[in-house]
Parts: C-alpha cells; sequence; structure tokens
C-alpha cells in the first residue's frame, strides 16, 4: 500500500505578508497542495493522510468547496485527515455537515476514531480538535483493533499545550504507521512513526527544506514492512547565510558574495543574513544595501571594528575612552566575553555606530 502523508498546509496563511513576496507566497501554499494532487495520481498513490491544519484558521465555505474539488481530481487515491489546533471543530465550524467526496474521509470525533478502508486492508485511526488547546495525553494508550490489516494512526500534537506524546511509547504501540502533525520540521524517528513537517515554511524560523513523507507497507497477517522517506517539494526555503567578515572586505566586496552566494542557493528562496567577524574601522554595512539584493527578509550584523586598542589606550590615557580600556582589561580576562566588552564599548564611546 503507497502512501503520502502531509501535515500543517495551513492554507489561508498569509506568510511574510509585508515583505514584496508575500501575496506569493500564500498562493504558493494552495500551489504545493495542488502538486500533491498531482504526484498521487502520477504515482498511482492509495491513500494520502494529512495530519491536521489543514486550514490555518476555522475554514470558509468557499474553501471547503475549492479543496473536496481538488480532492475529487483523485484517481483513486483516499483520503482521510483530522482537524489540528489551528482548523479545530468548534460550535459553528464549516467542517460540520460538509459533504465531502466518497474518498474523502474526516474523523472529527474529539475522541480516537476509525475508518476502515476495505479496498487497501487498512484502517486509519485519529481525532479532531474540538478546541484551541488539549493537555490531556489522548495517544498515548491509542492501540489498534484487528492485526491483520493495516494500522495507522493520525495524530497532531506533542507538545504541553497540544496533546503530549509519549513518543517511545508510541513507538511500541502495535500501528504500522503514525503520522505525525504540528510540528512544522519534518522528522523521522523510524521507519514507523514521523513527522511530515509543514507542507511549505511559514515564517523565517522555518529554515531548511519542506515536503511530504512517501511510504509504501507490506502487510501478510500480523507481520509487515514499512519504507518511509521524506521527499523535499516545497516551491521555497528560508536559507541562512553567514558571512565571516576580515577588515580587507569592503562594503561593495561583502555585496558581490552575498549576490553570489544567492544565485549559487537560488534567487526564489528567502534569505537571513548574519555578518560575524572583524572590520575595517572605516566600514559601516548598511542594511538596505542588502535588502535590495533579492529575498532578503532579516540582515543581523554581529562584526566588530578592528580597533588598536593599545593605541587607543595611549591615545586616550585621560579621558574616559581610556579608563574604560583600562578597567575592562583589567577586570576581565581576554576572552570572547571580554572582547566583545571592549569592542562595544569603545564603539558606542567613539560613536562609530549604532551598534544592535
Amino acid at each position: 500500500m503507497k502512501f503520502i502523508h502531509i501535515a500543517d498546509l495551513h492554507i489561508g496563511a498569509k506568510p511574510d505578508a509585508a515583505y514584496p513576496w508575500g501575496a506569493e507566497r500564500e498562493k504558493e501554499i494552495l500551489q504545493s497542495f495542488h502538486k500533491i494532487i498531482d504526484i498521487c495520481n502520477e504515482q498511482e498513490i492509495e491513500l494520502l493522510l494529512i495530519a491536521g491544519d489543514l486550514f490555518h484558521r476555522q475554514p470558509l465555505i468557499r474553501e471547503l468547496k475549492e479543496i473536496s474539488y481538488q480532492f475529487d481530481k483523485l484517481n483513486r487515491t483516499q483520503v482521510v485527515f483530522i482537524a489540528g489546533n489551528h482548523d479545530y471543530i468548534s460550535g459553528r465550524s464549516n467542517y460540520t455537515g460538509f459533504e465531502w467526496g466518497k474518498r474523502v474521509h474526516m474523523l472529527t470525533e474529539a475522541s480516537l476514531d476509525s475508518i476502515y478502508l476495505e479496498e487497501i486492508n487498512t484502517e486509519v485511526y485519529g481525532l479532531s480538535y474540538h478546541s484551541r488547546f488539549i493537555t490531556e495525553p489522548l495517544y498515548d494508550m491509542a492501540r489498534p483493533g484487528c492485526e491483520e490489516r493495516i494500522n495507522i494512526l493520525l495524530a497532531h500534537g506533542g507538545n504541553e499545550k497540544d496533546i503530549p506524546m509519549d513518543k517511545k511509547a508510541l513507538q511500541s504501540s502495535g500501528f504500522d504507521y503514525i503520522a505525525l502533525g504540528h510540528i512544522h520540521k519534518p522528522q523521522i524517528f523510524n521507519d514507523r512513526m514521523a513527522y511530515a513537517g509543514s507542507l511549505e515554511p511559514l515564517d523565517k524560523t522555518e529554515t531548511g527544506e519542506r515536503g511530504y513523507i512517501l511510504g509504501e507497507i507490506n502487510k501478510e497477517y500480523e507481520t509487515s514492512k514499512i519504507s518511509i522517506q521524506f521527499i523535499p517539494s516545497s516551491i521555497r526555503e528560508y536559507k541562512k547565510l553567514e558571512f565571516n567578515i576580515h577588515p580587507g572586505i569592503t562594503n561593495g566586496a561583502l555585496i558581490d558574495l552575498v549576490q553570489d552566494k544567492i544565485r549559487e542557493n537560488g534567487s526564489n528562496n528567502i534569505y537571513l543574513l548574519r555578518f560575524t567577524g572583524i572590520r575595517d574601522t572605516d566600514i559601516i554595512f548598511q542594511e538596505e544595501d542588502f535588502i535590495r539584493l533579492g529575498n532578503i527578509i532579516e540582515v543581523i550584523d554581529d562584526t566588530v571594528p578592528d580597533y588598536d586598542f593599545e593605541a587607543l589606550l595611549q591615545a586616550n590615557q585621560d579621558n574616559i575612552i581610556g579608563f574604560y580600556i583600562q578597567g575592562i582589561k583589567e577586570r576581565t580576562r581576554q576572552d570572547e566575553v571580554g572582547k566583545k566588552a571592549l569592542y562595544y564599548g569603545i564603539e558606542a564611546l567613539l560613536g562609530a555606530k549604532n551598534y544592535k
């Protein structure tokens, strides 16, 4: 039985709304979902698992209809999904009473429920959130019923406010596969349990690859063999780029270095830049020079100026600058903390820049 496991699509979210690429990011969430539908058809996937937070908030009727239309494009794939903590089933939820296609199954109960898919001899267990937070460990006692079936647990959570989980206990609970959602970073614990992660990264903290889990389960009687792999598929990534500066690097040279790295890593991606090391005392790196280079969401300048402290001390023995240098040298070791105290203090006193 071939399956795809996705989670945390957050349809309706508006990542980076204040940035020029923000409008495209909202559309790309849907585009990634459409891509999964196409992959299911192309690879003849038998089961699509969605482990919560299909939507970023309570879905509108028109949004449900659009997603249902996409599900109807599936040739043979069965779909099973649950509501997560973002799109939980409230008293007025549009999930309630919505009619999905015949191959689409939502486990809407607040307690553990299941659906048996006879065509693929698979029983999928799960529950939906009915409130924003659930602090009870609702999955810890979950056990499959019929061992001759392929048994899958669809679960959303894993922290204190969102259904805490004993992951070690879950791995020995008897399920052939546990499809997890809520944590946006993909993580494979073993062949039988994984977080798919978010299909598209949703903010700058979600660096690295995003995509889906592709798996296959073969079961005869009570013995099953399973293989899974993470497949990167997101349209964009948030990437961290770090540059170690030396005093010979000018502002223009650093701009060229950043441009080269962006070309190397893909101009479509979104970047967080960090500069470290020691720069010339006459050089100031202007954030706006780097923001205009592309999809730059953050610039952190952790460089320090290349001060000659002995020369400064000799030239300022009778003023506050000299007193500060001497005091720091006497009170601190010349480790990283002491060096930073010297750099930051002198920078402030000399008015070289407003260090942040």
